[in-house]
């Protein structure tokens, strides 16, 4: 089992589930919602969680902290703290981009917005959601990470094993 692979695979899914709620989430409470600044901002921070996710090994790390506490995988207390990393690593860096990347462009069209009030609010708000969709998402995404990577595993669909 090549827990790179999966670390990697979990890192996009959980990435882009993020970016898109973060980018939604951010684009509504601005109260100027539009089809393409929720998509530029979808592409940031999908950028931003990709970034992420390659160089920090978010998922050994969450591992390696709840093995520490002695915290059983798949437990609340695992899942809690696993979720509550994921959370600490991804939004504030996430919530820091989109906020600037919004503050450059209300300054392009001469709308007064106050950064930090706003990135407060934002990182309030998104550290919240994003630690809900970390504690949904992770145990799903585990799971379609590790499809087929099991030894003696169900193969990858499609693929039969020996004898059938």
């Amino acid at each position: 089992m090549d827990m790179k692979k999966i670390g990697r695979k979990m890192s996009i899914m959980m990435g882009v589930t993020m970016s898109f709620c973060m980018s939604l989430i951010g684009t509504l409470m601005s109260g100027h919602f539009t089809i393409p600044g929720f998509i530029i901002s979808f592409i940031i921070s999908t950028v931003i969680c990709l970034i992420i996710g390659y160089f920090v090994p978010i998922g050994q790390i969450a591992h390696n902290t709840c093995e520490k506490r002695g915290l059983e995988r798949g437990s609340l207390g695992a899942r809690c703290l696993e979720s509550l990393i994921t959370d600490v690593f991804f939004t504030p860096i996430m919530t820091l981009a989109m906020i600037s990347y919004a503050y450059i462009m209300s300054k392009k069209h001469d709308v007064d917005m106050k950064f930090l009030p706003a990135f407060l609010s934002s990182l309030l708000i998104g550290l919240v959601v994003c630690f809900i969709l970390a504690f949904i998402f992770t145990p799903i995404y585990l799971k379609i990470a590790m499809k087929g990577n099991i030894p003696g595993g169900p193969p990858p669909q499609g693929v039969k094993k020996d004898g059938e």
